[in-house]
């Protein structure tokens, strides 16, 4: 039944998409202001600029299929809040037809562009407002105009050099102090420019550059939309910063001309999921990143765009589908202390605009206060097999990935900042980080759990105009994958899940593992061609104090545990450099608990550590100094009374136990930290494989790819 199904979707999806009558149309409008200086948003505090370095512009595509029409619009903007946008969806409605619920309104996110949405220090400019609102219908309008018979094509490039994670988690001794006097920042953008204070990225990138090419019948362009997940460039003038370049790049490559009475291409760069990135990567020394001008670093992505686009092929049996959802969420509003503060604060302000982090902070928590709650716009919608998705957010690129693995539409891609301003929606974890992305504001005021209810609305979305249902994402086997499957052992967790607090037993017996807090997902993990594919990035969790837990109880006295480690901590940050495993009871040593870890500058810096029991004294190290923010692979092996530990392979530990049996209850497992909580790890890990017996030599120098 579920074949027939299946069969007769996809069979009336073909129907549908061959009986199509696809005609597409482009068109820019300038929204440059006649009127300077100009406020302009995107900084903590107030600001206006006087010039002009780049035009600013609202680019428009109108779709139809004969039966539904829809438009996209992106705008040269930083951001555009809900109720202006939804004026504008409501003008352009009653002179275009298109329904309001069937448009897509976008800001690129520039910094460098006029105000339109007060946040944290900047007010919207009045002035600029409706001229915007005005010009938004006009691009809408102008696109439908040029609808002619069209058809389509997707295309991707790969740009890691061109994107870089910008949140990063913070040393736990090195916590930094937030707006309202306490220090609770273990995360922050920009951190990782200073390493010593650092031990890692909080999340992944997407380096994705994804295009929608749309093109005449006769093959002529006539628009592509990129869209790219890096936050901004920055400019000092009013500027479209590198979007706006991109988009005339596009032009200038394609179709700098049009025909005679043909209406000119237009290109369109969309702003991805980049809440948490940005151009500059700090896992590259400062003296060796490079140093881009604006200019090169739009001509570096016009490059790989067009090469990608090269081998591209189109449809014309393109049909349209599109669905919103209004999703209502609260604001995470202050207490009665908090706000008793703020108050205090804004009173001595009188009526001026804030000048300090902390009247920012202050006054915008008395506006949330008064907001209590919002409503976002979420939509998906499908071109023939293509879809977009869009959040209302500044989104992380883990959330942008999650959508995107789950659409039933393989070629999707996430337009962040669409249809409202609704502020940074980190995932629920990285709340407890702290840091500039959570502090309740306009700019990151949404529930905890917005995040997990925008992206499930979104791919619910995409299921809808797809007619089919999410994918199960699964990251690929590699052929170590299977070679550890082959092994037979008693768990094993690949630790590729985008959240906890469930780690799924790759073996298939249901010994699942559970994450605690404290822990963040989906980073670049080791192996990725002998854990993944060639084209699949392998994927790790970064632990920020948090461990794995599981319970074995059939472990008896003759195991193995293999690991993935990469230690973001300095080797001699502070007295141990982090535990990597324990067995034994919760929050307490016994005299029988196992501990591995690796020390630091208390002794045996950086080097493997075991002992047993609850002293410490009788630790027993390794000869080889593991270096930082490199991946090492690590077995412990033990033989009733002997016990074994071997880095890359090599043994670096041998030592004898005292001739007791394991206690009962000793099936407990703690991973990325000890059974007492006593310096847990700072880093990664992964592949966790857990036999229950010893392995031999062999066995362990081919786990360790040897």
């Amino acid at each position: 039944m579920r074949i027939f199904l299946a069969c007769l979707t996809a069979t009336l999806l073909t129907s549908k998409l061959f009986a199509a009558d696809f005609r597409a149309g482009a068109a820019v409008v300038d929204i440059t202001p006649a009127v300077l200086p100009v406020l302009v948003n995107g900084g903590m505090l107030n600001r206006s600029l006087t010039n002009v370095n780049t035009r600013v512009n609202a680019r428009a595509l109108a779709l139809s299929d004969g039966k539904e029409q829809i438009a996209i619009v992106i705008v040269d903007s930083c951001m555009m809040g809900r109720p202006l946008l939804d004026e504008a969806k409501a003008l352009a409605a009653k002179r275009t037809g298109i329904a309001t619920n069937h448009i897509l309104i976008s800001a690129t996110h520039a910094h460098s562009a006029p105000s339109a949405f007060a946040c944290l220090g900047t007010d919207a400019d009045p002035r600029y407002v409706p001229f915007l609102r005005n010009q938004l219908v006009e691009v809408i309008v102008a696109a439908q105009k040029n609808l002619e018979p069209a058809r389509i094509g997707w295309a991707k490039g790969f740009a890691p050099e061109f994107t870089a994670l910008r949140q990063w988690i913070r040393r736990p001794d090195r916590i930094a102090e937030d707006p309202f006097g306490n220090k609770t920042v273990r995360a922050n953008m920009h951190a990782g420019s200073v390493w010593d204070d650092v031990t890692g990225e909080a999340g992944p990138e997407d380096p994705d550059l994804t295009l929608i090419s749309i093109q005449s019948r006769d093959g002529r362009p006539l628009a592509v939309l990129g869209n790219f997940s890096m936050h901004y460039f920055g400019d000092k003038e009013i500027s479209a910063d590198y979007f706006g370049l991109f988009s005339e790049g596009l032009k200038a490559r394609l179709a700098a001309n049009a025909p005679p009475g043909k209406a000119p291409f237009v290109g369109i760069m969309s702003h991805g999921c980049s809440g948490d990135i940005y151009r500059v990567d700090y896992k590259i020394p400062a003296k060796d990143r490079p140093k881009p001008t604006i200019q090169e670093y739009a001509d570096g992505l016009l490059d790989i765009a067009i090469k990608a686009l090269g081998g591209i092929s189109h449809r014309a049996d393109a049909d349209i589908a599109m669905a919103e959802k209004r999703l209502p969420l609260n604001y995470r509003v202050p207490d009665k202390q908090l706000l008793e503060w703020s108050q205090r604060v804004v009173r001595e302000m009188g009526d001026r605009l804030p000048k300090t982090t902390t009247e920012v902070y202050a006054r915008e928590q008395i506006i949330l206060h008064e907001m209590q709650r919002t409503e976002v716009v979420v939509q998906a919608l499908r071109i023939g097999d293509i879809g977009i998705a869009t959040t209302p957010n500044e989104t992380y690129a883990v959330t942008g990935l999650k959508i995107k693995a789950a659409s039933p539409l393989r070629n999707t891609m996430v337009i962040e900042l669409a249809n409202g301003a609704d502020g940074y929606i980190p995932p629920p974890e990285q709340y407890a980080f702290g840091g500039y992305n959570t502090w309740a504001a306009r700019s990151a005021g949404l529930e905890v759990q917005a995040e997990p209810k925008i992206a499930e609305a979104a791919i619910h979305l995409l299921e809808k105009v797809s007619g089919q249902p999410r994918r199960a994402w699964k990251l690929p086997e590699g052929p170590a994958t299977r070679a550890v499957l082959d092994a037979k052992p008693l768990a094993y967790w690949r630790l590729n899940e985008f959240t906890g607090p469930h780690a799924a037993d790759a073996t298939g017996r249901g010994h699942d593992a559970t994450y605690e807090t404290a822990i963040t997902y989906y980073l670049e993990g080791p192996r990725p061609t002998e854990f993944a594919s060639k084209d699949e990035i392998n994927r790790a969790p970064h632990f920020v104090g948090g461990r794995l837990r599981a319970r074995l109880e059939q472990l008896g006295g003759s195991y193995s545990i293999s690991m993935w480690v990469w230690n973001g901590m300095p080797n001699d940050g502070r007295d141990t450099s982090g535990w990597l495993f324990s067995r034994g009871p919760d929050h307490g040593l016994s005299e029988v608990s196992e501990h591995l870890g690796i020390g630091g500058k208390s002794g045996h810096t950086g080097k493997l550590i075991f002992f047993r029991g609850d002293d410490a004294g009788s630790i027993v190290a390794g000869k080889t100094e593991l270096p930082r923010w490199q991946w090492r692979h690590i077995v412990l092996v033990r033989d009733g009374q002997q016990m074994r530990a071997y880095l890359d392979g090599q043994l670096e530990i041998e030592t004898k136990l005292p001739a007791k049996s394991a206690p009962a209850g000793s099936g407990q497992l703690f991973l990325g930290g000890r059974s007492d909580n006593d310096s847990s790890w700072e880093g990664r890990l992964d592949e966790i494989v857990v036999f229950d017996r010893a392995l031999m030599a062999r066995e362990v120098s081919k786990l360790a790819g040897k």
